[in-house]
C-alpha cells in the first residue's frame, strides 16, 4: 500500500531528480567554432584534436564543434569581429587579415623579419603580449596560437630572376603582402582564401602568395606549374574565444581548457612544421616544380622590400618596441 508519506518522499526524490537532470543539461556547452579551412588542412585537424581533448577533459561539459570551410558563412577577414560581436563563440582567426581593425596584427608579415619557425616562436616571446592585449579590447581571448609553415610564390611562369615577375596579376592574402610584391613589379590583389580559387579558375590571378598547405588544399597543379621557396613572409591561426561565452564558464572548466591549450600548442607547431615538407612533396606529385631562387635574385627580391620594415614600425608605432628587442635577441638590431 502506498501511503500519503511514501507517496509524498516518492515524488520528492523524482523532484530532485529532475531538478538535477535540468541543471546538467544546462551545465552543458555547446560551441561551434567557425574556420575557413577545409576539414584536411592541419590547422582545422589541430582545432578538432584540441575540440576532443577538451570533450574528454570536461566530461562532456563543454563540446567543440568545428565547422570547417566556412560551413557558417564567414570569411577569414571577418572572424575577429564575428567573435568580439558574439556571432560565433570560437573562431580561427589569421592574424595578418585583422589589420584593417588591428593593424599591429600584421607584424608577422613585414618582409623577411623572420627566416624559420625558431626565429618565429622567438618572435612570439615579443608580440604575443600584445596579440593578447588585441583580443581582449576585441572581447575574446587566446587559446593558442599556430604559425602556418614558409611562404612560397605558386605562378605560371618560371623564370631566374625579378624582371620575370613583372607585372603578373598575384593573390595575397593581406596589405602588407600587397606592398611587399607591389614593390618587386608584380601586381598584387587582396582575395579571401575562399574566393581564390575561383579567381584562378577565371584567370583573374596568375599566381598565389601562400603555404604549401593552402596549395594543397586548393589543388594548385590543375592551375598553375611552378613553386618558388621564397620564404617571404609568416602569419599565425589564433584560436579565439568569445569572452562573454569564456566567462559563462566555470572556473575549474577554464583551467582545463586554457591548461589543454598550453600542452597542445607545441604539437600544434609541430604539425606546422610537417604539414610543410608533406604538402610542397604533394605539389610536385601533382606536377608542380620547385624552382631555386637565386642568391642574385633573393638578394635584390630583399633590397626592394626592405624599406617595408621602418614603414611598418612607423605606422604601427607599437611595433617598435618587441620588434626591435626581437632584432635585437636575433642579433640583427
Amino acid at each position: 500500500m502506498i501511503t500519503r508519506r511514501k507517496f509524498t518522499a516518492g515524488a520528492a526524490t523524482l523532484l530532485a531528480a529532475t531538478q538535477l537532470s535540468t541543471r546538467a543539461r544546462a551545465a552543458t556547452t555547446n560551441w561551434d567554432m567557425s574556420t575557413v579551412w577545409p576539414e584536411a588542412n592541419f590547422h582545422t585537424q589541430n582545432a578538432m584534436a584540441f575540440a576532443e581533448e577538451v570533450k574528454k577533459q570536461t566530461n562532456g561539459a563543454v563540446n567543440i564543434t568545428v565547422k570547417a570551410g566556412g560551413q557558417l558563412g564567414f570569411k577569414g577577414p571577418e572572424h575577429l569581429r564575428a567573435v568580439r560581436d558574439g556571432l560565433v563563440p570560437l573562431a580561427d582567426v589569421l592574424n595578418i587579415q585583422q589589420v584593417g581593425d588591428e593593424p599591429f596584427m600584421g607584424v608577422e608579415s613585414i618582409p623577411f623579419l623572420a627566416g624559420s619557425v625558431d626565429e618565429v616562436k622567438a618572435l612570439h616571446k615579443y608580440v604575443r603580449p600584445e596579440y593578447d592585449k588585441i583580443a581582449a579590447r576585441n572581447n575574446q581571448k587566446i587559446l593558442y596560437i599556430v604559425p602556418w609553415p614558409t611562404q612560397y610564390l605558386h605562378l605560371k611562369v618560371k623564370t631566374t630572376d625579378v624582371a620575370g615577375l613583372k607585372n603578373i596579376k598575384i593573390r595575397v592574402p593581406d596589405k602588407n603582402a600587397v606592398d611587399m610584391l607591389n614593390a618587386i613589379g608584380m601586381a598584387a590583389v587582396m582575395i579571401p582564401w575562399g574566393e581564390t580559387i575561383p579567381a584562378l579558375a577565371s584567370g583573374a590571378v596568375a599566381g598565389v602568395s601562400t603555404s604549401s598547405v593552402s596549395g594543397v588544399d586548393g589543388k594548385f597543379w590543375e592551375f598553375l606549374k611552378y613553386v618558388y621557396p621564397t620564404n617571404h613572409v609568416w602569419s599565425s591561426q589564433m584560436l579565439n574565444v568569445n569572452l562573454d561565452s569564456w566567462k559563462a564558464l566555470t572556473p575549474e572548466q577554464q583551467k582545463i581548457i586554457s591548461d589543454i591549450a598550453a600542452k597542445m600548442e607545441p604539437t600544434f607547431w609541430a604539425n606546422s612544421v610537417k604539414a610543410d615538407v608533406d604538402s610542397l612533396n604533394r605539389l610536385k606529385e601533382g606536377g608542380m616544380e620547385v624552382v631555386p631562387v637565386s642568391d642574385a635574385m633573393m638578394t635584390e627580391i630583399r633590397a626592394k622590400t626592405a624599406p617595408q620594415m621602418e614603414a611598418f614600425l612607423k605606422r604601427v608605432p607599437a611595433a617598435e618596441a618587441p620588434v626591435k628587442a626581437y632584432l635585437a635577441e636575433m642579433k640583427r638590431g
